[in-house]
């Protein structure tokens, strides 16, 4: 599972898809509709929210604003539009980290955006995350 901290705007076709598919699951994780996944490193920062549920719609909100934006038709009935809005925080080591892990991906299956994304300067967080001082996070597998 990967919930990218980073704005769905640099995502591949594929990567916006699977990360739609993967917050989809996160959500059922934090209802407790499955059971697996419930240890999932990935999904400490939603469970050690305030508001779980909120963090997790809003996250998907984004995600879904940014398909529609690419004529993708992602079920908007899949979020809960009553959200309250939530701030999370991820370290800056966390955002670098994760552009280098995008940057390779994108090298293998999107040329034209890893070409358009590889020299870029200021990259923006996914808009739940505020960006803050820090190596990588903790929950972080590599």
């Amino acid at each position: 599972m990967r919930l990218w901290s980073l704005h769905p705007a640099y995502l591949d076709a594929k990567g916006l898809v699977a990360l739609w598919r993967e917050a989809l699951l996160a959500k059922h994780v934090l209802e407790g509709k499955t059971r697996g996944y419930k240890n999932h490193p990935q999904l400490d920062r939603f469970k050690t929210s305030t508001k779980p549920l909120d963090a997790i719609d809003q996250y998907l909100a984004a995600v879904h604003t940014e398909a529609a934006s690419r004529s993708y038709h992602f079920n908007q009935e899949k979020i809960n539009w009553k959200y309250k809005p939530a701030r999370l925080t991820v370290t800056q080591g966390q955002i670098e980290y994760e552009i280098q892990h995008l940057l390779k991906k994108l090298c293998v299956r999107d040329e034209k955006k890893y070409k358009a994304l590889k020299s870029r300067h200021a990259w923006e967080a996914h808009p739940l995350f505020t960006i803050i001082e820090g190596k990588i996070e903790h929950w972080e597998i590599i």
